[in-house]
């Protein structure tokens, strides 16, 4: 324990050094925390709206509440029309599409 807080002080514990450490190791920690948990939720939410953005006549799709459908329309006020069966139309908000239906179809099984 001792040789633990010598490491983290650098020097005699009566004099209170080692600043220059515990500000390394915060840097660390926070240069980690922005590698696993910031920057892929970043990139994540960058490919959803491009996705959405590139949303167009024919493409299969499924909202966040499970629903799959094609879609028939896209309206400039960002709303689309999604055929969910043959002749049955719902008008959804872009936002609302989770991700594309062949993904889900595709998804290799483990």
């Amino acid at each position: 324990m001792f040789y633990l807080n010598a490491v983290l002080l650098a020097g005699n514990p009566q004099q209170g050094g080692g600043g220059m450490v515990q500000l390394v190791l915060m840097g660390g920690i926070i240069l980690v925390f922005w590698l696993f948990m910031i920057r892929p939720q970043a990139k994540k939410a960058k490919d959803q709206k491009k996705f959405i953005d590139n949303l167009q006549k024919g493409d299969k799709v499924v909202t966040i509440a499970g629903i799959h459908g094609t879609v028939n329309k896209v309206n400039e006020d960002n709303t689309l029309q999604l055929e969910v069966s043959p002749g049955s139309y719902l008008k959804i908000e872009k936002s609302s599409i989770s991700m594309e239906w062949t993904v889900t179809i595709n998804k290799p099984t483990a």
